[in-house]
C-alpha cells in the first residue's frame, strides 16, 4: 500500500512528520504532578502532558509538543486500585479509555454517584463538578484525555484532598506550583499557600451530577452516533462530542453541549483509505487500535496503538489502514468547517 499511499506531492516546510508524533512508546510521564503525589492510594499515578501546557503543577513536567491548538491532551496512567483524588476544572475535561477499566465519581467525597468504564468509551463531566476516577481494573489502565482552552486553568482540589497532601509534605501555591516542604522551604513574598476554599464559595461554585446525570454525560463503545457523510467506501466517522454543524450535515452529537472543540470515532475497515483532504484547523489523531499509515503534504508514517499525530493547519492529509483502525479524532472549533477535497495522483 505505501505506493500507492505516496502522491508524489512536494513535501511541506518546517518541522518534519515525525516530529509532530508523539507515540505511546515514548510518553514520559511525571509521577509528582499533583497534590495528591504522596497521599497513600494516587501515590503510583503517571501524568503525561502530550500537546499544549496542560495542567501539571510541577514544572518539571515533561511537555511533548508546546504548540498551541485550543485544547490540550494529556493522559493519566494508572494501575490497578490507583485513583485520581477529587477536583474540579473550570474548562471541559474529557477522557477516552485506551486500556483499562475506571470508575468515574462525583461528588466533593465521591459519594455522588459512579459510573463503570471500558475501552472505547468516552466521558465529558461539565466544569464546576468534582470528580475523580480509580482505576478498577485487573491491569495498567491509560486514558486519553482533552483538556478546553488554550490555558485549562489550575485544577481545583477538594479541601480534604488539600488537607492530606499536606500531612504528607506537599503544599500547593497561589500561582500553582508545587512545593515540596520535606526537601524545600516556602518561598517569601506574595506567592500564598492554596487554602481549601471556604464551604460557602464552593456552595456557590460546585455543581452536583447523580447517577441518571453522569451516565448522560458518557457515550459508550459500539452506541450508534451521527455520522459524517460521503465517505471513502469502508471510513466511517462519527459524531462523539460536538453540537450540531450544519456545515457537515451533522445532528448534533450525544455530548452536545460547547467545548471548544469536537471529538470524532474515525474507523477505517482493513484495505480502506480517507480522501485526500485540507483541513484549516488543528487536528489530533489518537490510534485506539489498529496501525495507520498517514500522509501530510506527501510525507508518510506509519501510527500504531496509543501513538498520537497533530496535522499542521491547512495541509493536506490522507489516512490508510492495511488491516483496519480505530482512531478518535479531536478538532478544534465547535463547528469545524468540512474539509476541502483535493485532487491528488497517484
Amino acid at each position: 500500500m505505501q505506493d500507492a499511499f505516496n502522491s508524489g506531492m512536494l513535501k511541506r516546510s518546517g518541522p518534519s512528520l515525525s516530529d509532530r508524533i508523539v507515540r505511546y512508546r515514548d510518553l514520559l510521564p511525571c509521577t509528582t504532578a499533583f497534590i495528591d503525589a504522596r497521599t497513600p492510594g494516587s501515590d503510583a499515578k503517571e501524568n503525561f502532558t502530550i500537546i499544549g501546557p496542560g495542567v501539571a503543577e510541577n514544572p518539571d513536567q515533561h511537555v511533548h509538543i508546546s504548540e498551541l491548538h485550543g485544547f490540550n491532551i494529556g493522559g493519566a496512567r494508572q494501575p490497578p486500585g490507583c485513583v485520581n483524588s477529587q477536583h474540579f476544572h473550570e474548562t471541559a475535561e474529557v477522557f477516552f479509555v485506551h486500556s483499562g477499566r475506571w470508575a468515574f465519581r462525583t461528588g466533593e467525597h465521591a459519594e455522588d454517584a459512579e459510573v463503570i468504564l471500558e475501552p472505547g468509551d468516552t466521558i465529558s463531566i461539565p466544569v464546576h463538578v468534582f470528580r475523580g476516577f480509580e482505576n478498577v481494573g485487573t491491569g495498567v489502565g491509560f486514558l486519553y484525555a482533552v483538556l478546553g482552552g488554550n490555558d485549562p486553568g489550575r485544577v481545583v482540589w477538594a479541601p480534604d484532598v488539600l488537607e492530606k497532601a499536606r500531612g504528607h509534605g506537599l503544599v500547593l501555591l497561589e500561582s500553582g506550583r508545587l512545593i515540596d516542604t520535606l526537601k524545600q522551604s516556602l518561598p517569601q513574598g506574595t506567592d500564598a499557600v492554596v487554602e481549601p476554599e471556604p464551604r460557602q464559595a464552593l456552595e456557590r461554585t460546585v455543581r452536583r451530577i447523580d447517577a441518571t446525570g453522569l451516565e448522560a454525560v458518557v457515550v459508550r463503545n459500539g452506541t450508534a452516533l451521527p455520522k459524517v457523510s460521503a465517505q471513502s467506501p469502508g471510513v466511517d466517522e462519527s459524531a462523539i462530542l460536538g453540537s450540531e454543524n450544519p456545515a457537515e450535515s451533522m445532528p448534533a452529537s450525544p455530548l452536545n453541549w460547547p467545548h471548544g472543540f469536537v471529538c470524532r470515532r474515525l474507523q477505517l475497515s482493513p484495505g480502506a483509505a480517507t480522501r485526500s483532504v485540507r483541513r484549516y484547523e488543528p487536528e489530533v489523531v489518537f490510534v485506539h487500535s489498529g496501525v495507520l499509515d498517514v500522509e501530510i503534504d506527501g510525507e508518510t508514517e506509519r501510527l500504531g496503538p496509543g501513538d498520537t499525530l497533530t496535522v499542521p493547519v491547512g495541509t493536506v492529509r490522507r489516512y490508510a489502514a492495511d488491516q483496519g483502525a480505530d482512531l478518535f479524532v479531536t478538532r478544534g472549533g465547535d463547528r469545524p468547517e468540512p474539509p476541502i477535497v483535493v485532487e491528488t495522483t497517484a
